[in-house]
């Protein structure tokens, strides 16, 4: 395990790049997922905004909060043609996710899954890269990547 401590936006940005530059496609079949752990503020989102942009993607990324699920097109030169971007804090069954497509997005090798609040989907989630977010203070956070 990876332990770091951001001190600002831009540490927290070229991690994030680091981060996603690592990933590859799985030894498994389907999707290259990412759980991303830690309690409200503790920079999930920040996190998530710089993998995006690590991948290409054009579009501001904001937290799916209210709208469960955010597909992201990725720069031709990514090995990811997606980036799905799951905020899964207000599900409250397992279920409500399958029918918004889970297995069909899991299933597809070139898509890269990041779900924020990944213990609320806990019996669904795949074999998945672990990010651990704490809030240290105001300006740190404490990222722990397995």
């Amino acid at each position: 395990m990876k332990e770091y401590l951001s001190t600002s936006t831009e540490e927290t940005a070229k991690i994030a790049h680091d981060f996603a530059r690592s990933l590859s496609f799985g030894e498994h079949q389907g999707a290259r997922v990412v759980g991303l752990y830690g309690e409200l503020g503790s920079g999930k989102t920040t996190f998530m905004k710089y993998v995006a942009e690590a991948l290409g993607v054009i579009e501001t990324v904001q937290s799916p909060t209210f709208v469960i699920m955010k597909i992201y097109k990725t720069s031709p030169s990514s090995i990811f043609s997606h980036l799905i971007h799951i905020d899964a804090y207000r599900i409250e069954k397992e279920e409500e996710m399958v029918h918004l497509g889970w297995y069909e997005i899991t299933a597809l090798p070139k898509n890269l899954i990041c779900v924020e609040w990944p213990e609320r989907i806990e019996g669904i989630m795949p074999p998945h890269n672990k990010v651990f977010f704490e809030h240290v203070n105001e300006n740190e956070r404490k990222i722990k990547i397995q």
